[in-house]
This record gives C-alpha cells, sequence and structure tokens, in this order.
C-alpha cells in the first residue's frame, strides 16, 4: 500500500513472463485477467482460474499486491462463471478485484475481498467517490480528468475523510502510461457494430487503429485529412511531468499493456520506477527525464502524448498504424540448458545469427523478460565470434534460463 506519498507503480500481466516481468523491475502491485472475463479477453494469452495460487505466490514473494481485473459488461448466464472466479481468488489470497459491474462489487463485499473502482465506471467527482467509498477502498478516476480536477479530488476525500470499507482514506488511481482509446474511459461500440465482437466484453477489434478516408455522401466530397489515423491517439506519456502527478495526491500509478510483450512491461515498469524513486529523492532532473524518454521510445509505442492531464481538450492522434519504437526484437532461438555452478546457459540457434557485442533478450513463464550484451560465446567448447542457424551456443548468464526460453537480439527498427 502506498504511504507517505510513495506512489505504488502497477504493473500490467497479460501472462506469466509479464508478470515476472514487473516482479522483477521494481512493480509495487500487478494487475491481470482470467479467461473471458476481462478488458484484454482476446488481446493477449490471459490466466486460467487454475493460475491464481502461483500468481499469488509469486506476488506475495515480492511483497507485491495482485489485482485481478473483472471489469466486463456481466450478463446473467456469467454470473455463476464470476461467483467462482471471485471465491477461487479470495482462496488463492489475490489482493483485490477490479470491477465494473454492480452485481461484481457486491460479490466481492459479500465474500469480504477487497474492491477497486474500474476506469470503466468513469468516476469524475467527490459525489461519486463518496457512493463507491460503501463497497471500494481503490478507485481509478476516469481517464478523462486533468491533474487539477484530480487533485481537487483527493485533496476533498483527505479534508471530508471518506473512507473504504478497510477504514482507511480512498485511495485515487490514475493511468500513468500506455494505449488510449478514442472512446470514453474505453467504452466503445464501433467493434461491436462492425464485426459483433464487443470492446466492453474484452473483444476489441481495433478498428480505431486502421486508416480511413472521409467521404461526404451527399456531394461525394472526399475530406482530406492531415492524419488518416483519424480516430487512433497516441500513447499516454507522464513520465515528463510526473512530478506533477504524485503531486496531485494519487495513491496508484497504472501501466496499460496486457496485450503488449515482456519486454515491454519490464521497460516501462524499471523506467517508471527510477522516476518515481528519483522523485522521492528530489533528483528528478529534465536531463534524467530526457534519458528516461529515450528509454520508453525503444519498446512498443504509437507516439506519446499528456492525455488530458494538463488541460488538453483534443487528442493528439497517432500518425503510423503500429509501433513507432526505436528498436524491435528478432527471433534467434530457445534455451535448452542451464549450468547453475558456472552460470551459463545453452541455446539452439533456430533462426538469425548472433554475435560477440549483440543485445539480447531472454523471456519465458519464470525468467520474464532478461537483457543483456554478449562479451564471450562458444560453440562445441570453442570460442567464436558468431553462432549460426543450427549451432548449439553457450554463454555466461547473469540469471537462470529455463528449457525452451525464446531468445531474441534486439535491432534498431
Amino acid at each position: 500500500m502506498a504511504t507517505n506519498n510513495k506512489i505504488e507503480l502497477m504493473a500490467p500481466a497479460g501472462n506469466f513472463e509479464s508478470l515476472q516481468a514487473g516482479l522483477d523491475n521494481g512493480a509495487d502491485s500487478v494487475y491481470f485477467g482470467v479467461e473471458q472475463l476481462n478488458m484484454r479477453a482476446r488481446a493477449t494469452v490471459n490466466f486460467t482460474m487454475d493460475d491464481l495460487p502461483e500468481i499469488a505466490r509469486r506476488c506475495e514473494a515480492k511483497n507485491v499486491r495482485s489485482y485481478l481485473t473483472l471489469n466486463t459488461i456481466i450478463y446473467d448466464h456469467d454470473l455463476s462463471v464470476v461467483k467462482t472466479l471471485l471465491n477461487k481468488a479470495k482462496e488463492a489470497n489475490i489482493t483485490a478485484v477490479i470491477a465494473s459491474d454492480q452485481a461484481v462489487i457486491s460479490m466481492a463485499r459479500g465474500i469480504g475481498m477487497e474492491v477497486h473502482i474500474s476506469t470503466q465506471l468513469n468516476v469524475t467527482n467527490i459525489e461519486t467517490i463518496k457512493f463507491y467509498s460503501l463497497f471500494a477502498d481503490t478507485m481509478v478516476l476516469s481517464r478523462e480528468l486533468s491533474l487539477r480536477q484530480v487533485k481537487k479530488i483527493t485533496e476533498q476525500i483527505e479534508k471530508e475523510q471518506i473512507k473504504g470499507p478497510n477504514g482507511k482514506l480512498v485511495e485515487i488511481e490514475i493511468f500513468g502510461h500506455g494505449a488510449l482509446c478514442m472512446a470514453v474511459s474505453g467504452k466503445c461500440y464501433l467493434s461491436l457494430h462492425s464485426n459483433n465482437s464487443s470492446a466492453n466484453r474484452g473483444a476489441c477489434k481495433q478498428n480505431c487503429r486502421k486508416k480511413y478516408t472521409v467521404i461526404d455522401q451527399e456531394t461525394g466530397f472526399e475530406i482530406e485529412l492531415d492524419n488518416e489515423y483519424m480516430m487512433s491517439p497516441k500513447d499516454l506519456c507522464t513520465l515528463d511531468f510526473l512530478d506533477q502527478v504524485i503531486d496531485s495526491g494519487i495513491q496508484v500509478l497504472k501501466i496499460e499493456g496486457r496485450g503488449r510483450a515482456p519486454e515491454y512491461v519490464a521497460t516501462v515498469i524499471k523506467t517508471y520506477r527510477e522516476a518515481i524513486d528519483s522523485y522521492n529523492e528530489g533528483t528528478f532532473t529534465k536531463e534524467k527525464i530526457a534519458v528516461w524518454m529515450q528509454t520508453l521510445n525503444t519498446v512498443y509505442n504509437r507516439g506519446f502524448w499528456s492525455g488530458y492531464y494538463l488541460g488538453q481538450e483534443l487528442g493528439e492522434w497517432s500518425d503510423v498504424s503500429g509501433s513507432m519504437a526505436t528498436q524491435k526484437k528478432v527471433y534467434v532461438g530457445k534455451g535448452t540448458h542451464f549450468f547453475p555452478k558456472a552460470e551459463i546457459g545453452q541455446f539452439k540457434i533456430e533462426a538469425y545469427d548472433i554475435k560477440i557485442g549483440d543485445k539480447i533478450l531472454v523471456t519465458g513463464p519464470s525468467t520474464g523478460a532478461q537483457e543483456m550484451v554478449i562479451e564471450e560465446m562458444y560453440v562445441n567448447d570453442v570460442t567464436v565470434e558468431k553462432a549460426t542457424k543450427g549451432d548449439d551456443c553457450t554463454f555466461k548468464l547473469p540469471f537462470r534460463i529455463r528449457m525452451s526460453d525464446k531468445l531474441y537480439k534486439i535491432v534498431e527498427a
């Protein structure tokens, strides 16, 4: 729990690789979905109910809070699954559930499970905070608020001593980094109308990320657009004004990205961890911000903007269909063995070559996302400059690998 103005950094976890990446890089909490009842039901592999004890175990070992995201629209036929899932989460000792449907909120409260209000409920004022404080200890504010509005809410919580069921002041959480949707806090119907695939049931087809031409149907006139991706916002980034974010009085900063790769989670969480710690130590400078921003640019992004936090009224739209990352990963091979005493990993090269000086990435369910530079490498116990397809190569590692961990090299995009 965040205390003394030290905000809680929350990491996304779409699978065990990403979960481990968040835990290894300084997250204070992680949030994840299970099977189909979450807003990223189709964007990622997702966990199963049977994974809950392992998620809780890994989080507890690092003293990290765990949040089950159960925030889709719920229908009658879902209720028995919701009940089972909540009971299993409670039994596994998951910290809290992030909910938007009153049925989920009621069921969770009924079994004594901590509730966090999802951004899908569009909490935008103090009276709404008071209402939900009857059920929830933490609330994710609507993404469309400015920091001035956020600060007013946190000040009123303090002034009026608004407390949640746990007897402590209600905590406020906001989104800090990652994908933004053109719809109000994610409530979109484009995908449902075009593909009968509801974004509000976690099955968004991302229509807004495509290129469109606008035509006046009365005259046939084609409207020229400066930006063809007129519905695809740039990614949110608050790192360059993180001091103002923390000063707004929030307790939790959420990083979006349950559909993104483990190295994305590792890089973004590590960077925000450094920035938050730097702020707390009084060493948050423009020079450091410039370096951090360069680092954030290396992983998947659609370009960055500050959202609505600084009072901006209109969105900033992406001018590319995909990522603007300055680096990309290229699959090389897989892990086959680890020699613990010598701290040496063995990999089967299945695709591209790797050579001395290459920056590599190793990912796996237990390994997370680990990066390093190869300084020395062996093939058949002979030192080599390069390993090619078909080779079994070995090199020293500062971390343990497992069978079938994936090996990539990082190259300039």
